[in-house]
């Protein structure tokens, strides 16, 4: 009775679903946050006549064979790097960004992480960092003297000091792009790193070479769809309950073959 495992599989496979789509409602409220999408494939096949074989020795040829499938697995939780709304927060050194491309952000061990959360502040050296403390790539520093900080479309970072006539650049933030964005690893805190699958990234300043521009003031909330979300949940659910009266049925049907006198 393969049945009992066949429907295990489809289970297990829905009981993971459900454990993407609450990630992604937890995180409805996260920034820069990028909803994932469980992708499911069909497991190996029983041949128990196999199409194309002869079937005859006038050399007939079976037409389409028997094949049980043996369940379903989880291929890949791609994550989707759509736009999300870009909220206003009033907050000076919160930066959106709008079209593609990521922040750099210097790693303690020397390594560099990337992520679409602009929510920046100031250390108590004046550099530009994320809520880690970890300094956004480009070392922006920022003078105590500094009456107001503007950051620009294409990331240019100037500051007014008092009885200047002109504000004064101290830095430059560029974005960083990837060939396959989907081939990120998230390792927490809003953070992605490269990988083999990824590519290495192409750096350069926001607006150019197909990179998305800068807004400040602004940040770029989750692509989160709670009513999107919502449905696939009841869409799991009901698959998990069609999967577990498999397990149902096929007891039953066991149960009878062993009370056969």
């Amino acid at each position: 009775m393969q049945a009992l495992n066949i429907a295990a599989t489809g289970m297990q496979a829905q009981e993971l679903n459900v454990e993407v789509i609450a990630n992604n409602i937890a995180n409805m409220r996260t920034t820069g946050f990028k909803r994932q999408r469980a992708e499911f494939q069909d497991l190996l096949y029983q041949n128990i006549k196999r199409v194309g074989t002869t079937s005859g020795a006038d050399g007939s040829m079976v037409p389409s064979g028997i094949q049980v499938g043996v369940g379903v697995k989880t291929g890949s939780t791609y994550r989707i790097m759509t736009q999300g709304n870009m909220i206003n927060t009033e907050k000076p050194l919160d930066v959106g960004i709008r079209g593609e491309g990521f922040y750099q952000i210097s790693m303690p061990d020397g390594s560099t992480a990337f992520t679409r959360d602009g929510a920046f502040a100031l250390d108590a050296t004046g550099t530009l960092v994320n809520q880690e403390g970890y300094a956004i790539d480009g070392d922006v520093t920022v003078p105590p003297d500094a009456l107001s900080v503007t950051i620009n479309s294409e990331g240019v970072v100037e500051i007014t000091l008092a009885g200047a006539a002109a504000p004064t650049e101290v830095g430059q933030i560029q974005l960083a792009r990837f060939v396959n964005t989907a081939g990120l690893e998230a390792i927490g805190d809003n953070l992605y790193k490269e990988t083999a699958a990824s590519g290495t990234p192409t750096v350069s300043n926001p607006g150019t070479d197909g990179t998305g521009t800068l807004l400040q003031n602004f940040l770029e909330e989750s692509n989160v769809n709670a009513v999107a979300e919502i449905s696939a949940l009841i869409m799991a659910q009901r698959a998990y309950e069609m999967n577990s009266k498999v397990i149902t049925a096929a007891d039953e049907m066991m149960r009878a073959t062993s009370n056969l006198r």
